[in-house]
């Protein structure tokens, strides 16, 4: 006789969603985790802080390759449900940057006290230190071997929920699990990579970058798919920063990325305006106005910024324009899985039910969150589709 309804892999926010809401329907489940305590990325989320949520969540926040994928689970779970769940167990968001919504606590392990407290309630039972080993299908659904504490153990379920996470980071627990799992009932993986990852700068031009280490630039940052306008970081291998996580979920290696460095204005409308007043004004002292004594120090390379504002040529001030509009980077990779903040690509969807993330080809196997091949903005978008996934599992389990 099976004592669960269904087992979890992964006790992340996927995975604890999951549990809770079978828990609602009266579905008993086992959470295997890998870890010594549930929510670990949770915890970390958001400088410990845990953006839980963003108010402006749609389909167009994730990247996929069925870009439609997600709707049924967002419809399923909205963002409204998403702060009515909290609210009701005593978490109250505040809005940040851009709709992020974090607790008014600021505290991330008050959202895993959520989760924890209420399986705690509803007899849903969360084993930690648990690494499965291998997963099979049984005539009556399925068998997971696991070591818990080192010690060899199995079970039998009727269902099976793959919520085990992505590849970042590998010292929180982090591994292909899921990856592995669908490829051995011969599932499509998409490809996948690093997303929301800092990008790296090499050659003739690291030495520039790195030496404006900790400066920090408004700007927006553009490819030929996406673009975003946020704050961008220099760091001493290359380039960071909200505005440079986000383009690098859609960056492929070769390929070069755009920053305006002004956003708000036209920089040579600037330059007229300023030498109309102060036309003996050093162009250094410009910049100097504008951007950090150190980036405009910096923009000697590249401009002529020992010249004063009433002695620049037309040509010079269109140079000027195209440096500060149109800045070029060609960044030779990224920081990969250990500083990414989720994986792009995983499960296919074509491989999954979209209404219920049930596998197509094998019955009562289940993924959700970030193994899936749906992958979110910066800001709270992956945790909506984790509480989304989880929920929809829980309803067909």
């Amino acid at each position: 006789m099976n004592l669960f309804d269904a087992v979890i892999i992964g006790g992340g926010a996927c995975g604890l969603m999951c549990a809770v809401q079978a828990g609602f329907l009266g579905k008993r489940v086992l959470v295997l985790e890998k870890n010594s305590k549930p929510g670990a990325k949770i915890l970390i989320s958001g400088g410990g802080r845990c953006n839980y949520t963003n108010l402006n969540v749609s389909a167009a926040n994730f990247i996929s390759q069925n870009k439609h994928f997600c709707k049924s689970a967002f419809s399923q779970w909205t963002v409204d449900d998403t702060i009515t769940f909290f609210e009701t167990y005593g978490i109250t968001g505040q809005e940040k940057t851009l709709g992020q919504l974090f607790p008014v606590s600021n505290k991330a392990q008050d959202i895993v006290a959520v989760f924890t407290n209420l399986c705690k309630e509803l007899g849903q039972e969360i084993r930690c230190n648990c690494e499965v080993k291998a997963v099979r299908k049984t005539a009556d659904g399925f068998r997971v071997e696991y070591e818990e504490n080192g010690i060899a153990r199995s079970l039998s379920a009727p269902k099976l929920v793959i919520a085990s996470g992505g590849l970042p980071i590998a010292k929180m627990g982090a591994t292909d699990f899921g990856l592995r799992a669908a490829r051995n009932f011969d599932l499509t993986v998409t490809e996948t990579a690093p997303a929301l990852v800092p990008l790296t700068i090499t050659g003739k031009d690291s030495e520039w970058f790195a030496a404006l280490a900790g400066n920090t630039i408004y700007s927006r940052v553009w490819n030929n798919k996406a673009s975003f306008e946020e704050n961008i970081l220099f760091t001493h291998w290359g380039l960071s920063g909200p505005a440079i996580l986000q383009i690098s979920s859609y960056w492929q290696p070769g390929e070069e990325i755009f920053m305006d460095l002004l956003p708000s204005g036209d920089i040579s409308e600037r330059i007229s305006h300023e030498r109309e007043h102060n036309g003996k004004k050093l162009l250094l002292n410009f910049l100097a106005g504008i951007y950090t004594k150190k980036f405009a120090d910096a923009l000697g390379k590249y401009l002529p910024v020992d010249k004063n504002l009433a002695s620049l040529s037309r040509r010079e001030v269109d140079a000027i324009r195209q440096f500060i509009h149109h800045f070029r980077v060609k960044p030779a990779g990224t920081k990969g899985y250990d500083k990414a903040e989720v994986m792009r690509g995983g499960v296919s969807t074509d491989e999954l039910n979209s209404k219920t993330l049930e596998s197509k080809q094998v019955n009562g196997l289940f993924f959700g969150g970030e193994c899936v091949d749906v992958t979110g903005w910066l800001g709270g978008y992956n945790f909506q589709w984790a509480w989304a996934s989880g929920y929809v599992i829980a309803q067909h389990l």
